[in-house]
């Protein structure tokens, strides 16, 4: 059996988190699968960072993995608690060579990558991650999310060790927390701007860079749950126009215009922007179980109506 190389091991992995960050630098926290399995070269040899089972090593590894993966649709129901991921076996055997992997990943405290599916083809990577955790009886691993500058992990710097001690453990629940949520958000806008073929539900703007996804019950509602179905893609001025009470939405998909507004007298951007948008249709979904929600849009509307007597 060779010696675990723990100098090679660090370089690889050193190489891929340096690569990962250029191309989020490059192109944004949403990477396409198709870049994250062709991967890097390094010394002549390329490095893929995924392939096509959620535990995955690259030849280019000795025994453990180098990233997980949380497709979009299954088989695995991985989930992230209030604050550490559970990520499930690869089937049902704990002596399967993956999870036999990912334990020496937790013995020898090694980090990984974890790419998480937002939607078919596109991920967003994060690391460094640890397994913490080894559950045989629910056949699955608890996994927690820790920052890069404390590990220090790069192409130039490689450490003898790369261990991470019992005074991370707070620190690596809070980092794991904000990831949650920052990948619930993108999950949202991912799915809300497909749904709307990436435009403006009130104006069909269609460049992507400027549009958001709009809660209609606002998240920090209990009923502001991050579905489709509660979401309207805006541009970023009728996102804030909305979101501000100077447009309506009724049940039924009509636009409304604040009163005093549709009396003000102003510049084009008010008349093109705003007011001539009363009493039109806004763009929905193709797929009817993605089109607003009529109940939440009534409670949404109710209350842009007691805003409007207000002003």
């Amino acid at each position: 059996m060779n010696v675990f190389d723990r100098l090679h091991d660090a370089r690889v992995r050193g190489a891929a988190f340096d690569w990962l960050a250029d191309r989020v630098a490059e192109f944004g926290d949403v990477l396409p699968r198709n870049t994250l399995a062709q991967g890097f070269v390094l010394d002549g040899t390329r490095v893929p960072l995924l392939g096509p089972q959620g535990i995955f090593k690259p030849a280019v590894l000795q025994e453990v993995p180098l990233s997980i993966t949380t497709a979009p649709s299954g088989p695995y129901d991985d989930s992230f608690g209030p604050e550490l991921l559970r990520y499930r076996y690869r089937g049902t055997d704990p002596s399967h060579r993956d999870n036999v992997g990912l334990r020496l990943a937790l013995e020898r405290r090694l980090p990984l990558i974890y790419f998480y599916g937002l939607m078919p083809g596109k991920y967003v990577a994060i690391w460094p991650v640890f397994v913490i955790g080894d559950d045989r009886a629910n056949l699955a691993f608890t996994v927690a999310v820790d920052d890069a500058k404390h590990i220090g992990l790069s192409r130039d710097q490689i450490p003898a060790a790369m261990e991470v001690h019992e005074s991370a453990e707070g620190r690596r629940r809070y980092v794991t927390a904000v990831v949650r949520q920052r990948l619930h958000q993108r999950t949202f806008r991912e799915r809300v701007l497909a749904a709307y073929r990436n435009q403006c539900s009130f104006c069909r703007f269609k460049h992507e860079e400027l549009l958001d996804a709009a809660h209609i019950i606002p998240d920090s509602d209990l009923e502001g749950e991050p579905l489709v179905e509660n979401g309207l893609s805006l541009c970023k001025f009728h996102h804030a126009a909305f979101d501000r009470g100077f447009l309506g939405v009724r049940p039924d998909y009509v636009l409304q215009v604040r009163p005093d507004l549709l009396a003000e007298v102003d510049g084009p951007t008010l008349v093109h922007s705003i007011q001539e948008l009363h009493e039109t249709r806004i763009l929905v979904p193709r797929t009817k179980k993605q089109q607003p929600s009529r109940d939440r849009l009534a409670v949404r509307y109710e209350q842009f109506l007691r805003g409007s007597k207000a002003s």
